[in-house]
């Protein structure tokens, strides 16, 4: 521990909350800033595309976009890592995310055409959502070793809840006083500034020495071998796919990102069939702008309590329960939730029952659950960092939405299941998740004591 006396402003504060040591204060406040823009901007057009998607579509069509999704990803995942084996992290990600800034106001010109862009927009908001922030933690594992990000990360990650929660309740408070097309413009701005402050952090740790010295290539030049950290990085070129089909680590990690959304996306499904009927009983409508827009203030106002709840739960205790408790505990923690959750659920099936279980279980997710599973990439290579994890977090994530849309045709159009049985189905599989979650950190602990990256 450091002296408290060479401790920084910064530093000092931080402590309150997470055990931050001398010098460490001000690049995690940075982090913290730079997912907090991310997080605003995301739940901004998040509430949006809810909106949209239901007052075109219905619950049942949100559903089934998950297989776009996949297919979008399975284009997307290898021409990103082909992207990393060529360019620098600071290239790679100015590149990723100027892409999405440009492909948003794309987005504003064909909504101002009159086009109905609901079930494209969703897609792309989906694809958007977890390769972008995929990124952005794997430049943070970048930053970090094992044992600083295990200190760290809560703070980090408060940024993270405190962005969700500013940018839902920004749509609340503004739907209907600004246009779709204004809050994608805002959306859009708040990404390339966020940007911005990414390029500062890069530069600021690169002055600092603050960079791991195996992520880039060396220049022969004569006799002399000069460090040229704005060149390419030393990559293997493995593809991303195989790259997770190789470790069994990484696999299980998909695998247990799969059956958290397998779940999740279910009791999304559940969610927004009780929003669509409360929707229709207070307005009298199905369908239409003020339907919309009933709905888009039901999604706000659901995330926001989510999102304030997982601020709560990330200021309060995540960082002691990883640091008291242990990453392997803190990774069981959401599946117990999910099992005791989806089994009242069964047993109550109603919108006040179903929303207090899904803000249970998703905020916990976007803090804890969040912060423990980017904390598993610590002990790995910067190739499955950057390849591995978008593969995770991207495509295994939406192997999980398209397994549920095939659930919930199944379901609706089959077995004519209710939602008490959808319900009993996620109790189930959360049993499963809890039995891989167990098995993950029992890995993941062997891995940091070996300290050797996991294969």
């Amino acid at each position: 521990m450091a002296n408290s006396n060479k401790l920084n402003s910064a530093d000092r504060f931080l402590r309150v909350f997470a055990d931050v040591r001398s010098g460490e204060g001000v690049t995690a406040l940075l982090l913290s800033s730079n997912v907090f823009l991310l997080l605003t901007s995301y739940y901004i057009i998040k509430a949006l595309r809810d909106g949209l998607i239901l007052g075109e579509f219905g619950a049942e069509a949100r559903s089934y976009t998950g297989a776009a999704i996949v297919g979008v990803l399975a284009i997307g995942v290898p021409l990103y890592g082909r992207l990393v084996d060529r360019v620098s992290r600071n290239r790679l990600i100015n590149i990723a995310t100027t892409f999405f800034v440009v492909s948003f106001v794309a987005f504003y010109g064909l909504w101002r055409t009159g086009f109905n862009i609901g079930v494209i927009f969703y897609v792309w908001v989906a694809v958007f959502n977890l390769m972008i922030v995929a990124q952005f933690w794997a430049f943070a594992n970048d930053i970090y070793n094992k044992a600083e990000g295990e200190r760290l990360f809560p703070v980090v990650a408060f940024g993270q809840s405190l962005g969700a929660v500013v940018g839902a309740m920004y749509v609340e408070t503004q739907v209907g006083s600004l246009s779709v097309g204004a809050l994608l413009l805002v959306a859009a701005g708040l990404l390339a500034f966020q940007l911005q402050v990414t390029n500062y952090i890069d530069r600021r740790e690169l002055r600092a020495g603050n960079i791991p010295a195996d992520m880039f290539e060396s220049e022969e030049r004569g006799n002399k071998s000069t460090a040229r950290p704005w060149k390419v990085p030393v990559i293997n070129r493995t593809g991303p796919f195989k790259l997770v089909l190789e470790s069994r680590y990484l696999l299980m990690i998909g695998l247990l990102m799969l059956l958290l959304n397998l779940i999740n996306s279910t009791g999304g499904y559940i969610l927004g069939s009780s929003f669509e009927t409360a929707a229709a009983t207070a307005t009298g409508q199905t369908g239409g702008v003020i339907y919309t827009e009933y709905l888009t203030r039901l999604s706000a106002s659901f995330f926001r309590a989510v999102n304030i709840s997982a601020l709560v739960i990330q200021f309060l205790l995540v960082s002691r329960i990883i640091r008291f408790l242990g990453v392997g505990i803190g990774l069981m923690i959401l599946p117990a939730i999910a099992v005791g959750g989806y089994g009242l659920i069964a047993l109550f099936p109603v919108l006040p029952v179903i929303r207090m279980v899904k803000i249970a279980e998703n905020s916990t997710d976007y803090s804890l659950q969040n912060t423990v599973r980017n904390i598993l990439f610590l002990p790995t290579t910067r190739e499955q960092k950057y390849k591995g994890k978008q593969v995770v977090d991207s495509f295994f994530v939406r192997v999980g939405d398209a397994m549920q849309a095939v659930v919930v045709f199944v379901g609706t159009s089959v077995l004519a299941a209710s939602l008490a049985s959808f319900a009993a189905f996620n109790a189930i599989i959360a049993i499963v998740w809890m039995i891989l979650a167990f098995m993950i950190g029992k890995k993941y602990r062997q891995r940091v004591a070996t300290n050797e990256p996991p294969g």
